[in-house]
């Protein structure tokens, strides 16, 4: 980060962010991307994206965020890391303070994404990489022969829990529905595979553990009330995601679930920030509408930069 004075921040270095920082530094802007942890967000842990347009046989996540990445930087996009803790609107600009430095800007695109929730549980937080974790790619290959568990019954969960069998000696994937909510390609493939064992109706009530991490989780059953014990050496946690967008609070109007209110024009309520990706209120969080997102969002911000100029 050379220099402090952009004509466009983008917060968010995932494929939304990428996009429109493609966009963006194509249009000549002088485009800033800000991540604060690994570029490619949350893709970089995705084991295969099979619905990505013109990759039949699927792509791995960190491949694909790596040909964005260099195809963003082809037309010069500066990125950078740090940790945006506010956003100051001063009308015909924007300050960031940027891991307590200012930067300025006439367009923000936030396209922060969302990150994995947690149950909540007593312990939980302790036995962070100790047996409990978010990412199956991740940390996937530690449990080798183990049997391990999969918290959730979504198209993540599923994907996950068959990542899994790669290494696990068994899978148990606890939902507390009788029916998993994944596309019906992952539910097929779920029930052939011998590896996974399905504890349905079934939610986790504790975890239990010694000095070494996770020995196993008392499972409640959702309709009896009934508890049993599950020996378990991991558990991997796929029960939602939560926007990041507690550093915008009283900043741009976010709905209840702390998503920001954006339409698909990108727009928030602040004129020169825009919102794009899984961060904003929309119906679906994909490869391909983050990006779409992207596109707009830098289209956006180009028209707003060139209203101001011709209105000063």
């Amino acid at each position: 980060m050379s220099d402090s004075q952009y004509d466009v921040i983008i917060i968010g270095g995932g494929p939304a962010g990428m996009t429109a920082g493609l966009y963006a530094s194509r249009a000549s802007l002088k485009t800033l991307m800000l991540e604060k942890m690994i570029m490619g967000g949350q893709m970089m842990t995705a084991t295969k994206i099979e619905n990505w347009p013109g990759y039949p046989g699927g792509i791995d996540g960190p491949e694909l965020m790596m040909r964005f990445q260099e195809h963003c930087v082809e037309f010069g996009l500066e990125t950078g890391y740090g940790v945006v803790e506010k956003i100051i609107d001063n009308g015909d600009s924007k300050t960031l303070i940027v891991d307590g430095k200012e930067m300025t800007c006439q367009a923000v695109i936030i396209a922060t994404g969302v990150i994995p929730k947690k149950l909540g549980l007593d312990g939980e937080e302790g036995l962070v990489g100790r047996g409990v974790s978010y990412c199956a790619t991740c940390d996937g290959a530690f449990f080798r022969d183990v049997p391990i568990a999969v918290i959730g019954g979504g198209d993540t969960a599923a994907e996950e829990a068959l990542f899994l069998t790669r290494f696990a000696s068994k899978v148990v994937m606890v939902h507390r529905r009788d029916e998993l909510r994944a596309t019906k390609i992952l539910r097929e493939r779920i029930a052939k595979n011998e590896k996974i064992e399905m504890a349905w109706n079934s939610v986790v009530d504790e975890l239990l553990s010694d000095n070494t991490g996770l020995t196993g989780a008392m499972l409640r059953d959702t309709q009896t009330g009934e508890t049993r014990k599950v020996e378990l050496s991991g558990m991997f946690v796929a029960v939602g995601v939560s926007p990041t967008t507690s550093f915008l609070d009283g900043i741009v109007k976010l709905d209840k679930g702390g998503y920001i209110t954006a339409g698909e024009d990108t727009h928030t309520n602040i004129p020169g920030i825009f919102a794009a990706g899984d961060c904003r209120t929309n119906i679906l969080k994909q490869v391909s509408t983050a990006v779409g997102d992207g596109a707009v969002a830098a289209i956006m911000a180009e028209r707003h930069i060139e209203e101001q100029q011709h209105s000063s």
